[in-house]
């Protein structure tokens, strides 16, 4: 076994993955801790220590992969995602790039290449974009539709909410959310008593109908990437009885094999090579 292929059976133990996955965790508690002015007076260089510790673990392990994988390393997407975290946290953090200081944190979003179950997750929502993308689509066309109607409709009547387009269409959005939409509508109910019909209409089909159709969209999406345990036992059954069928197929061409044989040697006038029985 070369050295390239140690390290990487190396790396990819159960051990070394749960090393990396405690050293991500505990490095965004301590990340988290840097907030207190409380813990920093007492306990700063020690959680500065276990930053810098947890930074070092990081850059060996991507550069392990990057010599177990070589140019394999590039074609997975997770590998770039944890090479751009370290690569951010690596930029110092003074003068002009102190803001990136703040971005250590995303170095607990590992967490998401390190699990394989947060990868699924993560994998069955970016495969429901294309269908997200379309509720989206209706969602905005209902929200604008209704912004101009109530514009027309309340603009008079509450201007600090609907006298303009995008203040109407703020409003919505925050009806949208569930957020005082009680409020509003008695603002605008103590003028136009039937207004509650187009509040009323609006929430079921925005929030109980378009928000809805987010959530079917991703449950079938994970649903669609990790196969139920039933799916799983149909799919081992369909092998076994390909792999049944295959071992039919040669016995039948063995048959047909055999049987051709006495015919080549009939119409060859009935010689057989000496030594071989006539068949029965």
């Amino acid at each position: 076994m070369s050295r390239q292929e140690r390290v990487r059976s190396i790396i990819e133990t159960r051990l070394v993955q749960r090393v990396i996955i405690f050293v991500i965790v505990v490095n965004a508690v301590t990340i988290g801790c840097e907030t207190s002015s409380y813990l920093m007076e007492r306990m700063g260089g020690f959680l500065h220590a276990v930053d810098r510790i947890a930074l070092t673990v990081f850059t060996v392990e991507i550069a392990a992969r990057l010599y177990a994988y070589r140019g394999a390393f590039f074609k997975d997407p997770w590998n770039w995602f944890d090479a751009v975290i370290v690569a951010i946290a690596l930029v110092p953090a003074s003068g002009p790039t102190s803001v990136l200081r703040a971005l250590r944190i995303l170095r607990a979003l590992r967490l998401v290449s390190a699990v394989p179950s947060m990868r699924r997750v993560v994998n069955a929502l970016l495969a429901a974009v294309p269908g997200m993308a379309s509720i989206i689509g209706l969602l905005v066309l209902m929200i604008y539709i209704a912004a101009v109607i109530a514009t027309k409709l309340f603009g008079e009547i509450v201007p600090e909410r609907f006298d303009e387009l995008p203040r109407s269409l703020f409003t919505l959005f925050q009806i949208m959310t569930g957020d005082d939409w009680g409020n509003v509508a008695q603002e605008v109910m103590s003028e136009k008593p039937w207004a509650w019909l187009f509040f009323i209409a609006y929430i079921l089909m925005s929030t109980f109908v378009a928000l809805n159709l987010f959530i079917a969209v991703v449950v079938n999406a994970m649903n669609d990437s990790e196969p139920s345990p039933a799916e799983t036992q149909t799919q081992a059954e369909l092998k076994a009885v390909k792999q049944d069928l295959a071992a039919l197929h040669a016995k039948l061409d063995l048959l047909l094999l055999r049987e051709e044989e006495p015919d080549a040697l009939t119409a060859s006038g009935g010689r057989q090579p000496p030594g071989t029985a006539s068949p029965r």
